[in-house]
């Protein structure tokens, strides 16, 4: 019998994936002559299941230096991705875009020499740059468009984000500028069949809208501005109110903020018999005053929003620059009401994240865009009067996960009230010795506009104004106590301006808004009771005051002629003439020396009759908001956007399923 031709191989190890092997061919950094490929190498690559994570760790480990070494290999890599997508094939095209996302994710992550050529040398080439990247865009733009799968053009978009995200401080993007991507964008969107696969393209459109905005004529922000399709409106609405929820329900899943309503069980403990108390899970149900865990010296809220916050980048830039989009995200309305309105999710994600703005500089950003964005609203007052409309009321759940809570209104009420709330909770929360001037200067702008607008159009808002007074006297006596670490900030002029316009508009014209006379009866109390501070605030500050009859350059302070020292002595005034007739009711004697607060209460409404109330005229006035004079902040959004938006890229699967589970 002639022995068989065939050899027993010893049995590997363990075995590794193809597509594994054709990875650590393609990107082996070993000098030997293997800089072409042949074209059966990269149809059997293209055709076999991508190892994302596998890929991932490879290109991790190649540092800036070793990609520059195999740029031949790279360039390789990038162009025949190309050729994949425009041939297409369905499995090839879907495997070409799953590479090219992480390829792209890791390569433009990399610190480099020289970041614009290395990246177009590892690329594509000087040679071949410009061939290569109009190809790559009209290809993507190729896939949106056409490609009759939803999950393949989702593909196509996270790879556009990629590129976008990766080379955002490059010229790489201006290719996408060349190939408009908006039209192809906007038919997905309004193909796709649920709101959340809104998200990446609404985000591509954001980061394409914010590329050099400053420095040329953006046409994606023209293509903002003239864009007038109800119907896409109105989906990339609905998909920016489900990614908002998702964002917010993040910080309700970490402390619960809901208070529990009285059982049997509660009421035990209260009165301290929590012990005979029936239990019905072994998991503790999280309560109002329930704090999050920190046993690990991690604060949990610190991580917070994610990165679904990069969307509130593109809603600003919407907002900015398109009327009908803010009209349709306040006017917009669901037949099923169980379903949280876009504008109501927008607003509550906004309480939480202004709630815990202290915790991280990423906290802040969002925060304080979302206020301009609030502002920007406000500034237009055929939308101001749907605003504070009581038609337009909706449920809206504001955070109230540390003290002083805001009292608790699960009831639909106007837009403003909810507004109103979020402002003043900022003020209370994020009181600092190192004070956050910007965010505050922000917050009583949104103060001042919603009063200009009540105070012009005698509209009387129900309100729980105590809390709205007594949060505008405590941030007077922290200015009065901290003066002196904070007038040395350029932006401090600006808070002190608008702070004296609000405070002062409220005093003088609280008649015209309030719905009755006690909640201004209220408001003296309060600035009775605060007197003493004023003269020490007046001092502190004087320096700032700019000259009277003189407006500010290119501040976003109100258009009143009066300076602050002018304000300050109206409050003063007011504050004089109702110690006046406390002090001539002491000397009467019929109640003593000391007089309760009822007493004082019956002295101020007595005297307001004689009251000579402070000067409000121009007090109501503000600047709009000029994008190109805040472009500091602006481009500080856009940086924190871009990095969330890599990292999107870089867990798109997870937040699809996260999402899908709505």
């Amino acid at each position: 019998m002639e022995p068989s031709p065939l050899t027993q191989q010893d049995r590997p190890g363990s075995f590794q994936r193809k597509i594994d092997s054709l990875y650590e061919q393609l990107l082996s950094t070993e000098d030997n002559d293997r800089s072409d490929f042949s074209d059966g190498f990269w149809q059997e690559f293209f055709l076999l299941r991508p190892d994302e994570p596998g890929l991932r760790r490879r290109l991790d480990r190649l540092g800036a230096d070793d990609l520059l070494h195999i740029q031949a290999e790279t360039q390789q890599l990038f162009q025949r991705a190309i050729a994949q997508i425009k041939s297409g094939n369905g499995v090839s095209v879907e495997a070409a875009l799953n590479t090219l996302t992480v390829f792209l994710d890791v390569i433009l992550a990399k610190r480099y020499t020289n970041p614009s050529s290395d990246i177009i040398t590892v690329l594509a080439g000087l040679d071949e740059v410009d061939d290569a990247f109009l190809d790559f865009a009209n290809a993507v733009e190729s896939v949106v468009r056409t490609s009759g799968s939803v999950e393949v053009r989702q593909k196509a978009v996270q790879v556009a984000i990629a590129l976008t995200a990766g080379a955002y401080q490059t010229s790489l993007v201006t290719y996408f500028t060349h190939r408009d991507l908006f039209p192809c964008l906007i038919k997905y969107i309004q193909d796709v069949d649920t709101p959340v696969r809104v998200f990446e393209p609404f985000l591509l459109l954001g980061l394409l809208a914010n590329y050099n905005k400053f420095e040329f004529r953006n046409p994606y922000r023209s293509r903002l501005e003239d864009f007038v399709n109800d119907a896409a409106i109105q989906k990339i609405i609905q998909g920016f109110g489900a990614v908002c929820c998702r964002s917010r329900d993040q910080y309700v899943a970490i402390q619960e903020d809901i208070e529990e309503g009285w059982t049997f069980s509660s009421t035990l403990k209260y009165i301290g018999l929590g012990a005979l108390a029936p239990s019905r899970s072994s998991t503790p149900t999280p309560t109002l005053n329930s704090a999050p865990n920190t046993q690990d010296g991690k604060d949990p809220f610190a991580a917070l929003p994610d990165t679904d916050a990069s969307i509130l980048l593109s809603a600003y830039d919407f907002t900015n620059a398109n009327k009908l989009f803010c009209f349709n995200l306040i006017t917009l309305r669901y037949d099923n009401p169980r379903t949280e309105h876009p504008f109501s999710a927008f607003l509550s994600l906004t309480s939480y994240i202004l709630h815990h703005a202290h915790r991280s500089q990423r906290s802040t950003i969002y925060g304080l865009l979302n206020l301009v964005t609030l502002r920007i609203l406000l500034e237009d007052q055929s939308l101001c009067s749907k605003i504070v409309d009581p038609a337009f009321s909706f449920p809206i759940r504001l955070c109230r996960q540390r003290p002083p809570f805001l009292p608790s209104t699960p009831s639909p009420r106007p837009l403003a009230a909810a507004i109103l709330d979020i402002s003043v909770d900022t003020l209370n929360h994020n009181l600092r010795r190192r004070l956050d001037i910007p965010l505050y200067t922000a917050s009583i702008n949104i103060l001042h506009r919603l009063l200009s607008y009540l105070v012009t159009t005698r509209t009387r808002f129900p309100y729980h104004w105590p809390l709205f007074w007594q949060t505008l006297l405590s941030l007077l006596r922290f200015l009065t106590t901290y003066a002196s670490s904070l007038t040395h900030d350029p932006d401090l002029p600006a808070l002190i301006d608008t702070f004296l316009a609000t405070l002062s508009l409220a005093v003088g014209a609280g008649d015209t808004f309030l719905p009755d006379t006690s909640a201004h009866d209220d408001l003296f109390y309060k600035l009775v009771e605060s007197a003493h501070l004023l003269p020490k605030f007046k001092s502190s500050f004087a320096h700032l005051s700019r000259p009277t009859n003189t407006a500010p350059a290119a501040t976003p302070t109100p258009g009143s002629t009066a300076s602050p020292t002018a304000l300050v002595d109206g409050l003063i005034g007011v504050a004089k003439h109702f110690e006046g007739l406390l002090e001539e009711e002491r000397r009467k004697g019929k109640m003593g020396k000391n007089l309760g607060p009822r007493e004082v209460g019956r002295v101020i409404r007595g005297g307001v009759e004689t009251l000579r109330m402070p000067e409000t005229e121009g007090l109501e006035r503000w600047v709009r908001w000029r994008e190109v004079e805040e472009r500091g902040m602006v481009k500080r959004v856009g940086r924190a956007a871009v990095e969330d938006a890599r990292r999107v890229v870089g867990g798109g699967g997870r937040r699809d399923e996260g999402l899908a589970n709505r």
